[in-house]
């Protein structure tokens, strides 16, 4: 039995020199002070990859200690240093006083989104009911981690929410929101295998929302087009306008078995074959949806 070597797994994701030279990658989808990397570190990985302009999402002052990365100033201050390479989102914790506010000081200050909005309540709680009404007030978007059972939960009632706030573009993202690409899914497993059964919860709502979108980062989103490469190649082209790159690791080194945004990012183009639907995931969505000027 062959095996293939090191060098050999990262030269498989590695993108041609055609690609790289040709198409724009914009990374929706990372953290400051991710598992201890270093600002320069990040860089560093995110030039190795070809991306262009990476979001940095902060955590709020509660999750941050969980998830072990950066908040509202590491962002800031990377995107200050480096802003051709970085820009950025805002978070707040609810329970924080005067948290609205918080928030839109940080938009008037140069944040364009709100997330990665990550707490253990229902995915139509107050506070996400008052996060909605302010990106549709700020007109950015709201970026949230649908886990099932912990985070943002209800996410099979989140279609009011975007039925309610049609002016708020709501961005999906991680186990739950990636799982329901399968109308079989067991809502309890988080990282499903195996064939998808078609018609899933988040490809319907795709389809029958225009302010909802998908972040394809980290394993939840490698996954649901690993499992099942026929589905995927399916579900990239039908939803390619609403779809955005991301890839949410907390890598050093970029094209290893390990980096998960590699793997997507080599996934993407060898399954989105139409050169306008890869170009839409890869960075024009973002451009479109963030409002980044060309």
């Amino acid at each position: 039995m062959l095996r293939m070597t090191r060098r050999g797994f990262a030269a498989s994701l590695a993108a041609p020199a055609w690609a790289a030279a040709a198409e724009e990658v914009i990374d929706l989808h990372q953290h400051t002070n991710y598992a201890g990397r270093s600002d320069n570190e990040l860089a560093a990985h995110q030039r190795a990859m070809g991306v262009s302009l990476s979001i940095l999402l902060p955590t709020d002052p509660v999750t941050g200690l969980a998830v072990k990365a950066g908040g509202n100033d590491t962002v800031a201050a990377l995107s200050a240093r480096l802003p051709r390479e970085f820009v950025w989102f805002c978070n707040e914790h609810p329970d924080t006083p005067g948290a609205i506010q918080i928030l839109e000081k940080l938009l008037s200050g140069g944040a364009i989104g709100l997330g990665e909005q990550k707490l253990e309540i229902a995915c139509d709680s107050p506070w996400i009911h008052s996060l909605a009404a302010l990106a549709a007030e700020r007109r950015v978007p709201l970026l949230m981690h649908f886990q099932h059972g912990t985070y943002n939960t209800g996410y099979e009632r989140f279609h009011k929410m975007l039925a309610k706030y049609p002016k708020t573009q709501f961005i999906g993202h991680a186990q739950t929101f990636w799982g329901h690409v399968d109308a079989a899914l067991k809502p309890e497993d988080l990282y499903p295998k195996g064939a998808v059964k078609p018609g899933g919860l988040t490809d319907r709502l795709l389809a029958d929302y225009e302010n909802f979108h998908g972040d394809l980062s980290a394993g939840s989103g490698l996954n649901a087009f690993t499992r099942d490469e026929e589905h995927g190649r399916a579900f990239l082209l039908r939803h390619h306008r609403k779809l955005l790159f991301g890839t949410d690791c907390d890598d050093r080194t970029a094209f290893t078995e390990r980096c998960t945004g590699s793997r997507q990012l080599a996934l993407i183009r060898r399954l989105a074959a139409d050169p306008q639907a890869r170009r839409n995931i890869l960075s024009a969505n973002a451009r479109r949806l963030m409002k980044l000027p060309s």
